[in-house]
């Protein structure tokens, strides 16, 4: 595990196993990720989500207590993963942090609680697994919106970005904090 630029977000690089027949990988260690944070997470859902090219999940973030967690892992495809500190009081509030994760180099990213997520899709098609600490909650759930010119998030488009409409309608990083929206360090 490889600590970020943001504190609560690591980066895992698994060791992959190939043969004639393929790869083979651990995707997640428990022992390892408990190890990197000092503690364990427990683990309440799973979530996939396949996107084409060119969509653009986030910046999406539970209230804290009790927050979400998220170890994801991009298992086909190609996206730009990014962890957003939207943590008020925090030493890299409003900063962000890209990875790329994809299928070949199996790289998988762990959020903690509080910590804004959001990713673009690179490939034809992406799939992304995401496993998460609390299960999903839409009373709890949040976003900022993915190009807040604030934010200033370096996006490699070609183009439009395809948005749901509710991340289309999300509140800057700014309306957000005069909002009380967002989660303190």
């Amino acid at each position: 595990m490889k600590r970020l630029s943001i504190d609560g977000a690591l980066l895992y690089t698994p060791r992959i196993h190939s043969d004639a027949r393929g790869d083979f990988l651990e995707s997640f260690r428990a022992a390892d990720l408990r190890e990197a944070l000092g503690h364990s997470i427990e683990l309440a859902q799973v979530n996939c989500s396949v996107s084409r090219r060119g969509v653009l999940r986030g910046v999406h973030f539970a209230d804290v207590p009790p927050g979400q967690a998220k170890y994801v892992t991009c298992v086909a495809g190609e996206v730009l993963d990014v962890v957003v500190d939207v943590r008020v009081g925090s030493p890299t509030f409003g900063r962000w942090e890209a990875v790329r994760l994809d299928d070949v180099s199996r790289h998988a990213i762990y959020l903690a609680e509080g910590l804004g997520h959001a990713f673009l899709a690179l490939s034809a098609s992406a799939t992304v697994v995401y496993l998460c600490s609390t299960a999903y909650d839409p009373a709890r759930e949040h976003g900022i919106h993915p190009l807040d010119p604030d934010l200033g998030i370096e996006w490699p488009l070609d183009g439009e970005p395809v948005l749901s409409p509710k991340d289309a309608a999300a509140p800057t990083l700014k309306q957000a904090r005069d909002a009380g929206m967002l989660p303190t360090w």
